[in-house]
């Protein structure tokens, strides 16, 4: 037998109504989740800094910085600069760097006995000699610098050349922005210094 006409209609209606529901519930689950995309895409600091070299043309200066265990012979504070995994230069090789100081170093000092070393590993993502630039991420460390990927190259310019460096990193406990903009950009000033002098007078790198 048939049902009644109305009850057939409520079940109808309701049916629809459940369904409606459904993808409501769907809809605001999905806006929920694009949203916690677009705010954590959003928390990760992104900067750039730049530094020119004036007479260096950038085919001079990119075998410096592609010699990727090379870093401590430019950057300043830093003592050590190991190959730990791979050929340097290679995509993949890995670099220990030790003994940098950083902006906030005085800060955490003071809630410890004594004074800490600084490191990281860093992981050669990617590399091309033709365009003159690499990218690579922080695997390790002890400076709370989580998913760091960095993009450096080097731009020839009329009269030399100019160093970029863009990086993004995740919000690092006890720093502000200012604060890595800082550490990138003042250390990027003195290796461009010290590449600068030692191409122009033929000579070897400059201590630390």
């Amino acid at each position: 037998m048939l049902g009644h006409p109305c009850k057939r209609k409520r079940e109808k209606t309701k049916t629809f109504i459940v369904s409606f529901l459904s993808c409501v519930v769907v809809l605001e689950t999905w806006e929920f989740l694009q949203n916690r995309m677009a705010n954590e895409k959003q928390l990760k600091w992104e900067g750039k800094a730049s530094a020119e070299l004036n007479g260096p043309e950038a085919e001079q200066v990119w075998p410096l910085l592609e010699d990727f265990f090379g870093l401590h012979k430019w950057f300043p504070t830093l003592t050590t600069c190991l190959g730990v995994e791979g050929i340097s230069g290679q995509p993949g090789c890995v670099r220990y760097c030790a003994g940098f100081k950083t902006p906030v170093d005085h800060k955490r000092e003071q809630d410890q006995d004594q004074e800490k070393v600084n490191w990281t590993k860093q992981k050669l993502l990617s590399i091309d000699p033709a365009q003159l630039i690499f990218s690579y991420s922080i695997i390790d460390g002890n400076v709370g610098f989580n998913s760091y990927i960095s993009t450096v190259q080097v731009v020839p310019k009329e009269g030399g050349c100019s160093i970029v460096w863009k990086y993004e990193v995740e919000p690092v406990e006890g720093w502000k922005m200012e604060d890595l903009d800082m550490f990138i950009g003042t250390g990027l000033q003195v290796m461009a210094s010290r590449m600068e002098a030692s191409l122009q007078l033929q000579v070897g790198p400059l201590e630390p």
